[in-house]
């Protein structure tokens, strides 16, 4: 490609850079390349299960499912009947998928065949097949499913990660049940997070109720992304629409077809992000990691000595540069492998080794309320931030399962306005771990007033970062 040139202008005038003619991209190939491995799949449902649909079609009742948007009502003598077969089956939805082996493996999306009673593939010859479900993983939305047939068109797989913000990528599926639909558009966005494990493409290709499951694919015939969500304020398409990376769904993909499900890591600690400002204040600096707010009792973290208030700066040597970054990369660990974790604690790195474990059902934490302790402390400098303070009693520390922190008794002021409340307790300030009141005192006597101090503070069963700004 010719380098664009500048033209000498009259005075003091400078010409723009000569804009590079570039044509439109011809999507025909691709559409003669991809489009019969692509299949149209439908969904029928016992009518004991049935659901009345306000006499909506199918697929905009399974739009309004998937989007949690309210389904319009009708009065109930205008409520038609759903048309169904002798065995008793109605029509449930219709969405779309593709061929990824020639040996009859399909992949879709886990909400595009969720509740289903029957599968029906049916191919560009119009070839329909009931098939298999071998498994479905509703947290990456991945489902695959096993047809009785050999010598099909299969995808191409690409890489994901290769994609670059701009790319021109490509849809084929089934809008509204008009199957072998063709749009196109750009790559919009990378790694928006939705979700735990699922950071989506968005790309601002037509993708509307049908496209489900459909692949998204580049301009070397390659399969990217699974076409999954749209974003909507009107219940149609505005624009942006969202694709599961390939690569997330064919991990997925080969341990559904293994064994049925997907095992995944975990390490037991509750997050959230790293604020500017507590960066700044701690010492990390850049605005990165994963803030530990707590730690469950029992759980690898706890074992590897992973404290609340510690940033999770690095997992196996990969930077955490954003909270959502950390379950994504424990997540697709084996449990019961070793694993190196950086955390950034007091001014300070340190590397733990921790044995990842395997995720179970979520537990509901339990809240503990500290009691009240005997003896209450005043002491000058912390009155001055409008804290009163006591020491932990021993049944206290044994009921928290902590040996440090100062009970806060009463907060107002700069400390009410950090966001510290009676109950709290202190576990460490400006940095510093404390175990008594004398100890929080000697640390505030020393610090910069002109500056805001940091607060480690646990609340129930979290712990989290407050910054106290001194009255001026």
């Amino acid at each position: 490609m010719a380098a664009a040139s500048i033209t000498a202008m009259p005075g003091n005038a400078i010409a723009q850079p000569a804009a590079v003619a570039r044509g439109l991209p011809d999507f025909t190939d691709l559409v003669e390349q991809v489009g019969p491995a692509v299949v149209n799949i439908r969904t029928t449902e016992k009518i004991a299960a049935r659901v009345p649909t306000g006499g909506m079609d199918e697929e905009m009742l399974e739009f309004f499912k998937r989007f949690g948007l309210p389904t319009p009502q009708m009065p109930r003598q205008q409520r038609p009947q759903r048309p169904h077969d002798e065995d008793g089956q109605s029509s449930r939805g219709v969405g779309s998928g593709f061929i990824v082996s020639s040996d009859g493996y399909v992949m879709t999306n886990a909400h595009v065949i969720e509740g289903a009673d029957q599968v029906l593939v049916t191919l560009t010859d119009k070839r329909e097949f009931k098939a298999k479900v071998i498994g479905t993983d509703k947290r990456t939305d991945v489902a695959v499913l096993k047809i009785d047939a050999t010598g099909l068109p299969a995808v191409k797989v690409g890489d994901s990660s290769r994609l670059r913000v701009g790319e021109w990528v490509m849809a084929i599926g089934s809008p509204f049940g008009l199957e072998s639909s063709v749009t196109a558009g750009i790559v919009s966005a990378k790694q928006r997070d939705t979700g735990d494990y699922l950071p989506f493409i968005q790309t601002d290709v037509a993708i509307n109720p049908g496209n489900s499951g459909g692949p998204l694919i580049n301009m070397r015939g390659e399969v990217v992304g699974i076409n999954s969500q749209i974003y909507s304020r009107s219940g149609g398409y505005m624009g942006i629409a969202f694709a599961i990376p390939i690569d997330e769904a064919m991990r997925v993909s080969e341990q559904l077809r293994a064994s049925g499900k997907v095992t995944r890591g975990r390490i037991g600690v509750q997050i959230g992000p790293v604020a500017k400002d507590v960066a700044e204040s701690i010492g990390l600096g850049k605005q990165q990691g994963a803030l530990v707010t707590g730690v469950e009792a029992g759980s690898p973290a706890e074992k590897a000595g992973i404290e609340a208030g510690d940033v999770i700066t690095k997992f196996n040597g990969k930077a955490i540069e954003k909270v959502s970054d950390l379950p994504r990369l424990v997540g697709s660990t084996k449990p019961g492998s070793k694993s190196t974790i950086s955390v950034f604690r007091r001014g300070g790195n340190r590397d733990l080794t921790i044995t990842i474990a395997e995720v179970e059902p979520d537990k509901v934490a339990s809240t503990r309320k500290a009691t009240d302790s005997d003896s209450k402390t005043k002491l000058a400098s912390a009155q001055q931030l409008g804290l009163q303070v006591s020491d932990l009693s021993e049944a206290q520390k044994r009921e928290l399962k902590h040996k440090t922190g100062v009970l806060v008794d009463a907060a107002s002021d700069a400390a009410a306005r950090a966001g510290l409340r009676e109950g709290d307790i202190i576990l460490a300030i400006a940095n510093t771990e404390v175990s008594s009141a004398k100890e929080l005192e000697a640390v505030l006597a020393k610090a910069d007033k002109a500056k805001p101090i940091n607060v480690l503070f646990r609340r129930g069963e979290w712990a989290q970062y407050a910054l106290i700004r001194p009255n001026r």
